[in-house]
């Protein structure tokens, strides 16, 4: 039986016994009073185009998950938030916890670049792509707004845009939170305490913790790296939030937030994709399928650790003119973060010579350490062969940072809502001090240590540094107007303008790398390294209409340009990527030091509808986008170290379909499913002219959700809940090489045996079925849940680096049961 036919078992029978007990209950007596139920209206109010507006009114696709959606389906992470959705997908807290690049209908946040959509948090944008994984708040209400939204968010909305609304002080005294326990020693408690302080002032304080041991182990046999030091996480934060209204015309809002984490980081195996030398030694393990890849072997001596550090504040203040509303916010951001890890050198030997190598190599085999196939130990590296972040020291270790600091404001005018015509005009400023930076260094055996440069003769010296300082200014002009004409026809129009001017201050050394003799940043070999500024100008306009033929039947159409702005690779890339693999493998691989700006032009057609007295709701849209300049993350390895780089790929189409369905059953009883089917398709591609014809990365073929949710009163005070979600993520690649194959270095050391063959690089697709069923009071729940129900395995991310002759793929997460308490009173 398959899982989703599993899932519709389980569904049905627990639904049917939870319905029929709940019936036999209502016949004993009324439904309880104050009973949290799952609400049976449609009227979601909404403010995705910064206007407050019925969500029927909108004329865009929107997933809304309303605070009762929130809590029953017990959504405590940005993932959680990405599975309820159709037709986006996520990668996020595998290379480090600041890591999340959300995709959505194949428009993906490329890593090492801007964010491809807003993260908008009660009302101010947040521009630090770390923000997309960090708790905000009690979330009482998540937007997710899809295709290009310049017009309304600026260069960081090409995608789409995540609107969180938080908790808000009443007028009464509220605390509401909820705890959980589940295996893998995973806990979390988060909640709030909130009400009026004085007749004119409000507060709320929030904070929350979560833990886990993570769902893998390193078996290496460095003690300090051994155990919980792969996938696990521990995070708290806290904060408040003060609402002043001195007078019945203005209103003050500010907010701060603290928070820390430290987790695991590089949690990647590697799997090899070279048939010739998998026959040539009779080794299957150097060709396999990365779906086949089931068995994750971390044997590190050097644990990923990953230490965050978020500090916020803002301030936002309203004033009604009676005529229009005036509007102004300001805000900081500081978010430092930096990791270390066990490298991937040893795959290339890059410190076989070193005696810490030597002496830590011929140590294990004596002690009869083995490692996984294919690789395999011998008393010195020249006679093992040794993968990426294995348990000798001959990898070394790889030590980032990533720091930025924000301060944005923005003023805005916008007529009342209420009006056939509505309008708005304002600014907005941004600047962005960030520090990017990435070191291989020697590992003495002694530990890490957290700096990106070592010098010749001290303790793990550095052999590759890269180092930069960008600073960033944003200036941004705006406006919208709407118009209904009539009862049934409204037409928007918005434009944006932005400027935004960079400038990077290379910080690495001249130095020279004591192991391979040569700079410390590849860059030096083939140039000078100096300060570089760009500036990077876009007009972003919006336009849009809705129709609607009754209250129950509405159709819309809207286009949009889409923009991210352009940037800085390390100084030197293009030169290393000719002298390294260019020259040698006979490869066409073009790279710049600069990376262009990305546009998307977007246009989308679409119905919302409600029939039955409003317990069918049905909505659908088609789309397709032509994206220019669609900006990638490459990966590259080589005798130079390591290289990120963010390439172009320069004209990708997308289009696609996508619809979902709700049917009230019963009061309280509902089955919903929604779906989105994406056809991408690489036009043009200076960068791998090969590539041409293949789809669009990280973008899943189709997304599908359904499930079933059953709120229904059992005597007169308790209520039972039963939810079953289930979410199919369709086939994926994860680079733009897809079913081709690519000369690697491996063929530069054995001859006609290191031709990689990418055609097992594609993530098969993979259904999780999510369960949760409880009981509550009007004040009280008591749930039980289960998460990916039947232990599903998957791959989380696979990163090809075609050169390497392999991709580094990261696992996905396994089952996770426990018990969740919940209070609000």
């Amino acid at each position: 039986m398959t899982s989703l036919n599993q899932a519709a078992a389980v569904a049905s029978g627990l639904a049917l016994a939870l319905a029929s007990l709940s019936r036999a209950e209502a016949q004993a007596g009324p439904a309880p009073t104050g009973a949290k139920a799952a609400p049976d209206s449609d009227e979601v109010v909404v403010t995705a185009r910064r206007q407050v507006e019925n969500l029927r009114d909108v004329p865009a696709s929107i997933t809304v998950l309303t605070a009762a959606t929130l809590r029953q389906a017990g959504v405590v992470t940005t993932e959680q938030i990405v599975d309820l959705t159709p037709g986006v997908t996520i990668v996020s807290n595998a290379a480090q916890v600041g890591d999340a690049q959300v995709n959505i209908r194949g428009i993906n946040g490329a890593r090492d670049a801007e964010n491809s959509v807003a993260l908008v948090v009660d009302g101010i944008l947040k521009t630090n792509t770390a923000a997309l994984n960090s708790y905000q708040g009690e979330l009482q209400q998540v937007e997710v707004l899809k295709g290009p939204q310049g017009a309304y968010y600026g260069r960081n909305a090409a995608a789409g845009a995540l609107i969180l609304t938080t908790k808000k002080p009443g007028d009464r005294l509220e605390v509401d939170g909820k705890a959980y326990y589940a295996n893998h020693d995973s806990e979390n408690v988060q909640g709030s305490i909130s009400g009026p302080v004085t007749d004119r002032l409000g507060a709320v304080l929030f904070g929350n913790f979560r833990h886990t041991d993570g769902f893998y182990r390193n078996t290496g046999p460095s003690p300090a790296a051994r155990g919980d030091t792969v996938d696990n996480y521990r995070g708290w934060n806290v904060g408040g939030r003060l609402v002043w209204t001195p007078t019945d015309r203005l209103e003050v809002d500010a907010k701060a937030r603290y928070g820390e984490v430290r987790a695991g980081a590089l949690d990647y195996d590697v799997v090899f994709s070279l048939p010739s030398f998998a026959s040539a030694l009779g080794s299957p393990k150097f060709n396999e399928d990365v779906n086949d890849h089931k068995t994750f072997t971390f044997n590190r001596d050097i644990a990923g650790v990953d230490r965050q550090r978020t500090k916020e504040a803002s301030l936002r203040a309203t004033l009604d003119l009676d005529w229009a509303t005036l509007s102004g916010w300001g805000a900081y951001s500081d978010i430092d973060e930096d990791f270390v890890s066990d490298a991937a050198a040893a795959s290339l030997g890059r410190f076989n010579a070193t005696a810490t190598c030597q002496a830590s190599t011929a140590a294990l085999f004596a002690a009869g350490v083995t490692l996984p196939a294919p690789q395999f130990l011998g008393p010195t590296p020249a006679a093992s062969l040794f993968g990426p972040f294995g348990p000798t020291t001959c990898d070394g270790y790889q030590y980032t940072v990533r720091d930025q600091r924000d301060i944005s404001t923005e003023l805005r005018l916008a007529s009342k809502s209420g009006r056939p015509l509505k309008w708005s005009i304002g600014g907005y400023y941004l600047h962005i001090n960030r520090h990017f930076g990435t070191a291989i260094n020697e590992d003495d055996g002694a530990g890490a240590t957290r700096s990106l440069y070592n010098a010749p003769g001290t303790l793990n010296q550095t052999s590759q540094d890269l180092d930069d300082r960008f600073r960033t200014n944003v200036y941004a002009g705006f406006g919208s107007v709407d118009y209904s004409l009539a009862t049934k026809l409204t037409l928007s129009a918005a434009l944006r303008y932005d400027r935004e001017e960079r400038r990077v201050t290379p910080l690495s050394p001249n130095a020279v790398d004591p192991v391979t003799g040569g700079p410390v940043n590849p860059g030096f070999a083939v140039g000078a390294i100096v300060a570089k500024a760009k500036t990077y100008t876009q007009w972003e306009p919006k336009l849009a209409a809705n129709y609607k033929f009754s209250d129950d039947l509405s159709v819309f159409a809207d286009w949009g340009i889409g923009f991210k702005a352009g940037g800085f690779n390390s100084q030197g890339s293009a030169a290393i990527i000719d002298q390294y693999l260019n020259v040698p493998l006979g490869a066409r691989i073009s790279i710049n030091d600069d990376y262009r700006s990305e546009r998307s032009s977007a246009f989308e057609a679409g119905f919302k509808a409600r029939a039955l007295d409003g317990a069918l709701q049905l909505d659908g849209a088609v789309y397709t986008t032509q994206v220019h300049d669609m900006q990638f993350f490459e990966f590259f390895t080589g005798g130079f170290g390591v290289l990120r780089v963010v390439s172009n790929i320069d004209r990708v189409r997308l289009t696609g379909v996508e619809a979902s369905a709700t049917y009230r059953l019963i009061p309280g009883w509902t089955v919903f499913a929604s779906g989105n089917y994406v056809d991408s398709k690489i036009k043009s591609n200076r960068s791998r002219p090969d590539t041409v014809g293949n789809q669009s990365p990280y973008t899943a073929r189709y997304t599908i959700n359904a499930g079933t949710q059953l709120l229904r009163p059992l005597t007169s005070r308790y209520s039972g809940l039963l939810r079953v979600d289930y979410r199919l993520t369709g086939p994926t690649w994860f680079h733009t090489v897809q079913a081709q194959s690519e000369r690697s270095v491996f063929d530069l050391v054995f001859p006609g045996l290191g031709v990689a063959n990418y055609a097992d690089t594609r993530r098969n697709a993979f259904g999780i079925v999510n369960l949760r069923a409880g009981v509550q009071t009007p004040t009280l729940s008591v749930t039980a849940f289960a998460e990916n129900v039947f232990n599903k395995t998957y791959l989380s991310e696979v990163i090809p680096s075609p050169e390497f002759g392999g991709s580094f793929v990261s696992p996905g997460d396994r089952r996770r049961i426990g018990i969740e308490l919940g209070v609000n009173f």
